[in-house]
């Protein structure tokens, strides 16, 4: 398997200010250095990262720069972020514009997938067709990553509407878009992301690893939560998955880089005992 880190630690995760009044802008950003982010996350001694939409549509007209950075130290862009509400049919049309969007650019700087969340929660409460909405939205994600050669996956996160193992049955028969397990927003919705990963083996397709404490929720580097991830990455093997593990981490209170580090000493060793 090969490791790679998620960017979002140099700067932790904010929208696009624009896409308040137009949603085809509201791409996901983390407001630190990319730069500082890749240099970093190669000293930790990681070969992939993970980036979001938006700090990637600011390499649009400089694409040399992210090139050469990700080349000069040997970091390679596994996967590009994107996220939105795929339930309201008025603007879903601007949303799966950015999505193709950000998959233009992903392609054009050599990533393998794209990942995805959202599902709204409406003000008034989820609807029983919410989830034929978000699953017949996610397809036409499918279709337009696959058409710039990216392989699409989900990615169940806290504040949507798929949140839960309940939540999540009730998505993933309906779609076609693959499974992108996040061990601790699936363990913070009440679920064991064991479980959940040896339940839809077939369909994982990229793994975001993150431990966590709950009540109250705060994640945390590998191994400082309350996460069994012996059980976690055995589940992964089991159901044949040997490909990018991409740690993620929203923020931390130090430096980035060292969260980096602790995180690749505990997931080597317990790899190690996998072996």
């Amino acid at each position: 398997m090969q490791l790679g880190y998620c960017s979002i630690t140099w700067g932790g995760v904010v929208g696009h200010a624009q896409g308040v009044t137009s949603v085809k802008d509201l791409h996901y950003l983390a407001y630190g250095s990319m730069e500082q982010a890749v240099r970093d996350i190669a000293a930790a001694g990681y070969t992939g990262t993970e980036m979001f939409d938006g700090n990637l549509a600011a390499y649009r007209d400089r694409p040399d720069e992210l090139r050469n950075l990700l080349a000069d130290n040997g970091v390679e862009l596994v996967s590009v972020y994107t996220g939105a509400n795929f339930i309201y049919p008025d603007i879903l049309p601007d949303e799966l514009d950015k999505v193709r969007r950000s998959c233009e650019l992903a392609a054009t700087f050599g990533a393998q997938r794209l990942v995805v969340g959202g599902g709204a929660r409406r003000a008034s409460g989820t609807r029983p067709d919410d989830y034929d909405r978000l699953a017949e939205s996610l397809d036409q994600v499918h279709e337009i990553a696959a058409s710039h050669g990216l392989v699409a996956s989900y990615h169940p996160h806290l504040s949507t509407i798929v949140e839960s193992p309940d939540e999540l049955a009730q998505l993933l028969p309906r779609t076609r878009i693959a499974f992108c397990p996040d061990t601790a927003h699936l363990a913070a919705g009440g679920g064991d992301p064991a479980a959940l990963i040896r339940q839809y083996g077939e369909r994982v397709a990229h793994v975001h690893l993150k431990d966590v404490r709950l009540d109250p929720v705060e994640f945390f580097p590998l191994g400082q939560g309350s996460l069994d991830f012996a059980d976690i990455l055995a589940a992964v093997k089991e159901v044949g998955y040997d490909s990018w593990l991409l740690v993620e981490l929203d923020s931390y209170d130090g430096d980035p880089l060292e969260a980096a580090r602790i995180s690749k000493v505990y997931l080597e060793q317990v790899l190690a005992t996998l072996s």
